[in-house]
């Protein structure tokens, strides 16, 4: 049970219904349990049986060996032009959903390169050094750079599908966010003639239009990226009219209404509906929260003041605001969705599993990690928590693989997440292809790296250096004092119940 909202202690009545709130249910466990034990006493264990030894790994250690596990596979031959070769549907590494809406399976190619990008670029932006976390850094971010150019470049078997359909829309946003994640170290280092490349295959996009949902972002994103190449470009001293563009690179109006869109759509309380109904489920965290903010983030780097393209009324001096404004009060929702999301992990590692595209894993909590990267936690959370909050989580879901890995000395009780090719596999602790939605392939599970931003700290940072401390729903069902819950009053037009 999570410890979310108001009403908290009302959670009595649920006694009930766990065999460890009856006293007489308890001291039938009690004894249940002496008797287990006085049975596992008996049994008799053989003198050469050997239990795996393991030195206990920081954190840190678990998540950078876990993010470089999942990134290697993918990019390591992109780097070389060989994704598309090793990674196919007759071999079995490429999967796509039993219910799989037949198109293109080439965008499996853009969905796992853009979403690891998106979850990679702030650990790669860390300078480097010759620990091996660093050397692994280093390593990952020279195949990446190769692998950008290849995916643009027309010659390149690893070219991706730039014309494969509107799902191209979605998945070029997340190559572009992780541009904008890790701009000097990712973007910047890029010929000119691949960032030449990358501007003419987001303006083709155009020939797309998304629905009316979310979709509006991934537009949005691929017009605030070209409004900051635009001026980076320029500023390097490129010659855009020479190179055959006329006019602003961007697309304003596209701008306009991806965040006049999401900013309609925000309900309350941290929670944005997905299009003009609300859906329970985690687009909030995969999509809206993040993308929103690097949309006006974006247009902040480059035209802060622009009030046209993106227009606010303070709400008590009705005063106009820009873009500036307009991401405070962004951030400050987000601030509340990660209060939201640190409540939904349980005493024991999980979370609820609830709405479409499960088998993204980790990429829940995508919005609580990028307030710790960009060091914007509320006040209500702790690095200390929250670290321990989604490691919890980590360990939980990857059980096997940090087994595998050497991470782990208690052999695990559940499956593998990876494929005999190496790469993810459908499902959510394991396989499990009944779980994916008509879109979803293996590519699509690489969203779940989003989770890894807080790698983008450094190792001696007070988020990797504080100690771990109990979470919230672990505090409240170990009987430790946890703060109660209460609603945010964000925006002050809205005529909130109370």
């Amino acid at each position: 049970m999570c410890v979310i909202g108001r009403g908290v202690m009302r959670g009595n009545a649920l006694k009930g219904t766990s065999p460890f709130h009856n006293p007489y249910n308890m001291k039938k466990h009690n004894i249940l349990l002496s008797v287990t034990l006085l049975v596992l006493m008996l049994v008799a264990v053989p003198v050469s049986a050997k239990k795996k030894v393991v030195k206990t790994p920081s954190d840190r250690e678990v998540w950078t060996t876990l993010l470089y596990r999942m990134a290697q596979p993918v990019l390591e031959p992109m780097a070389e032009g060989r994704l598309q070769q090793v990674m196919t549907y007759e071999n079995g590494n490429l999967e796509v959903s039993p219910t799989w809406d037949g198109r293109n399976k080439k965008v499996t190619y853009m969905e796992a390169f853009g979403r690891l990008m998106a979850g990679l670029a702030p650990w790669l932006s860390l300078p480097d050094d010759e620990t091996p976390e660093g050397l692994q850094r280093k390593q990952l971010r020279e195949w990446a750079l190769k692998a950008y150019a290849n995916a643009v470049d027309p010659a390149s078997p690893d070219y991706l599908g730039w014309g494969s359909g509107g799902q191209t829309l979605v998945d070029a946003a997340y190559v572009v966010e992780s541009f904008h994640r890790g701009w000097d170290a990712l973007w910047e280092p890029l010929s000119v003639e691949t960032k030449l490349r990358y501007v003419r295959e987001m303006q083709k996009l155009h020939r797309y239009d998304p629905p009316y949902q979310n979709w509006f972002l991934f537009c949005g994103m691929e017009e605030c990226f070209l409004m900051k190449a635009e001026a980076s470009l320029k500023k390097a001293g490129v010659d855009l009219q020479k190179e055959g563009f006329d006019g602003p690179l961007y697309d304003a109006f596209r701008i306009k209404t991806a965040v006049n869109k999401a900013e309609e759509w925000y309900i309350g309380d941290g929670w944005y509906a997905d299009g003009p109904s609300f859906a329970f489920d985690y687009y909030n965290s995969y999509v809206i929260h993040p993308m929103y903010a690097e949309c006006v983030e974006m247009v902040c780097d480059v035209q802060p003041n622009n009030s046209y393209l993106i227009h606010s009324v303070d709400p008590v001096t009705y005063k106009t605001q820009g873009p500036t404004y307009r991401l405070g009060v962004i951030r400050e929702r987000m601030q509340k969705f990660s209060c939201i999301l640190e409540r939904m992990v349980s005493p024991e590692g999980t979370y609820p599993v609830f709405g479409r595209s499960i088998p993204y894993r980790l990429a829940v909590f995508q919005p609580l990690a990028m307030m710790a990267w960009q060091k914007r936690l509320p006040k209500q959370l702790t690095n200390g928590q929250v670290r321990a909050a989604i490691t919890a989580v980590m360990k939980r879901m990857y059980a096997a693989d940090l087994y595998e890995l050497g991470l782990s000395s208690t052999p695990a009780t559940t499956p593998t997440n990876f494929n005999k090719g190496g790469f993810l596999t459908i499902g959510f602790v394991g396989s499990h292809p009944n779980v994916a939605d008509v879109y979803t392939n293996n590519g699509s599970l690489y969203m779940t790296t989003l989770a890894f931003l807080p790698l983008g700290l450094p190792a001696d940072d007070p988020f990797w250096t504080d100690p771990a401390e109990p979470w919230t729903s672990k505090k409240a069902w170990e009987a430790e004092d946890f703060p109660k819950d209460h609603k945010w009053h964000i925006n002050k037009q809205i005529l909130y119940w109370e």
